[in-house]
């Protein structure tokens, strides 16, 4: 004698139903605000190619996208003559709910020929990072398992903090590699940290890191004289 009471778990539909999604086509809905299941990981993007701040923001967008807070924070970003004076991603963050940003970069970048002063460049990196141990802390003070108000300040909390080029602040000397460390093992348990920048490994921070991506180059235009394209570099 059988027994045909799970005779339904073999059905396709049945087990759809048992998926997150339910098997249904994801489509738009309105952003309110939500906190997090699972953050509180500390992310590591460094390598020689294209695309490292690229992925922190298509994160950015995709956090903010389901109702979580978000703040990037940029070193060494500041203006360039190969840039114009406005950044796409700036302006599709000023439309995007729960999505904030700050610069604290330099004109120019640090041990270029291009006018700009090193001294100053490292004056800006340690005051991104004195920025960044603030923003760390105020998420401290935070309950980041509830949804936070969408529109709110840094000061506020965020679930998700882009320190974008601070490996690369790091590995020039501009800031101190163990003051990395310390923002990661500071950082509360529910915090998602993600640290961009670098063309050297990290080697100080990746065994602090949860997950580590190297952006590996094969070829970039830069390398037969193309200079930095608006809607693809800023």
């Amino acid at each position: 004698m059988t027994d045909d009471t799970d005779t339904d778990t073999d059905d396709p539909e049945n087990q759809l139903e048992r998926t997150p999604g339910k098997g249904r086509t994801p489509d738009a809905r309105p952003i309110e605000p939500h906190a997090p299941e699972a953050f509180g990981l500390t992310q590591v993007w460094w390598g020689d190619g294209k695309g490292k701040t690229t992925a922190a923001l298509g994160m950015a967008f995709r956090a903010a996208g389901h109702g979580y807070r978000v703040h990037l924070l940029q070193f060494m970003k500041g203006g360039a003559s190969s840039v114009d004076d406005v950044r796409g991603e700036y302006n599709a963050i000023e439309a995007m709910p729960g999505l904030s940003y700050e610069n604290t970069g330099h004109y120019g970048w640090h041990g270029f020929l291009d006018g700009s002063e090193d001294g100053e460049h490292r004056a800006k990196a340690q005051g991104g990072l004195e920025r960044a141990r603030d923003l760390v802390d105020a998420a401290a003070d935070v309950d980041l398992t509830e949804p936070l108000a969408l529109e709110g300040t840094p000061e506020e909390g965020m679930h998700m903090l882009i320190l974008d080029e601070v490996l690369y602040a790091a590995n020039r000397e501009l800031i101190d590699p163990a003051d990395v460390i310390s923002l990661v093992e500071a950082k509360p348990d529910d915090l998602e940290l993600v640290l961009t920048g670098a063309h050297e490994r990290p080697e100080y921070v990746v065994d602090e890191a949860d997950l580590v991506t190297n952006v590996r180059k094969e070829r970039h235009p830069i390398d037969a004289g193309q200079r930095a394209r608006k809607g693809t570099e800023y």
